[in-house]
């Protein structure tokens, strides 16, 4: 069970960054430079992904293993944080809303794949363990049915299907106009991405190292994902018209972009972004496969009773779950 607490408490840390994301009215062309919205629910959800993040670093480090918590880790999960962040409060979200479909598409690849990506592998390894106090991960230890949900959702098929049903149904053009004109649906929308995102990147990066998928299966994991993207960035670039009404309207909008023009460019930043994340994790993954590996040496994180973290097991009940991270 903790890897499955664990998880939980990454997708609780990461998308309590990202909790209400702002929306405001439309913003005149001349002013969108100036058009930052820093919504506190942002900023301070970010803050409190950061804090949790901080003390899992310097716990590790008391406890000796630097080598699982080396100075790239703040580094890449700052970056995250920092895609997350600029994404919701910066004028892109203004650009994205109310003038180009391919900067609301550059919006929800940062939120809903590049950051998670980037927030789990500053994460992988034990790391993720210590994400969360002991005191926070009793409650949620305690809840079967979180439990049962998460046994569930981290099954490899389960994470696909969801990140695809997410993807899917959010771009319905109904749907996806729908999002435009309610702010509360517009922010489960984001959430959503966000959440979608972290399942099937738990999957390829395997940071609590569940080793459910071999390298192979991951990257042909990779080719599934990248697959289904490609059928929706296809009918973006392909389609003879503009599919969103909400983009579809006045001609020229910004920067001289036709809706047409945007509407395939929309396409082409998200199938761009998917090569990028997809074929640099394809690379580092068969790079760390074909190099060779050294002998592991097993060291303790903290009391004689505590094994190292390569051999953590889904405990079965809490009092071993809390040996484990205690």
């Amino acid at each position: 069970m903790i890897g499955r607490v664990s998880i939980a408490a990454g997708v609780v840390a990461l998308a309590a960054a990202q909790p209400a994301l702002a929306h405001s009215e439309d913003v005149p062309a001349s002013r969108l430079g100036s058009a930052w919205d820093p919504a506190p629910t942002i900023l301070v959800g970010a803050g409190v992904a950061l804090l949790l993040f901080a003390q899992a670093f310097l716990r590790l480090r008391r406890r000796g293993r630097a080598d699982h918590a080396d100075w790239s880790r703040p580094l890449l999960f700052l970056l995250a944080l920092t895609l997350g962040t600029l994404a919701l409060v910066s004028p892109l979200d203004a650009v994205g809303d109310s003038y180009l479909l391919s900067g609301h598409m550059l919006q929800h690849v940062l939120i809903g794949d590049a950051a998670p990506a980037l927030a789990l592998v500053a994460l992988r390894g034990p790391l993720l363990f210590f994400l969360l106090p002991s005191s926070m991960l009793r409650p949620l230890a305690r809840a079967q049915s979180l439990r049962k949900l998460l046994a569930f959702l981290l099954r490899p098929v389960a994470s696909l299907a969801v990140w695809m049903l997410v993807i899917a149904a959010w771009h319905v053009p109904a749907a996806y106009d729908y999002t435009l004109r309610h702010q509360t649906v517009h922010d489960l929308e984001h959430l959503s991405f966000i959440l979608a995102g972290l399942l099937v990147w738990m999957q390829i990066i395997d940071p609590t190292r569940r080793h459910h998928l071999r390298v192979w299966q991951r990257i042909g994991y990779m080719v599934a994902l990248f697959g289904a993207g490609a059928v929706l960035a296809g009918l973006l670039v392909y389609s003879s018209s503009p599919l969103y009404p909400a983009y579809a309207g006045g001609g020229a909008r910004l920067l001289g972009i036709t809706p047409l023009h945007d509407q395939q460019l929309a396409g082409i930043v998200m199938v761009t972004e998917q090569l990028l994340t997809l074929g640099l994790c394809g690379w580092f993954l068969l790079r760390a496969q074909a190099s060779p590996r050294p002998v592991p040496v097993r060291r303790r994180l903290a009391p004689a009773n505590l094994k190292h973290w390569a051999s953590f097991e889904p405990a079965q009940t809490l009092r071993e779950l809390l040996e484990r991270v205690m």
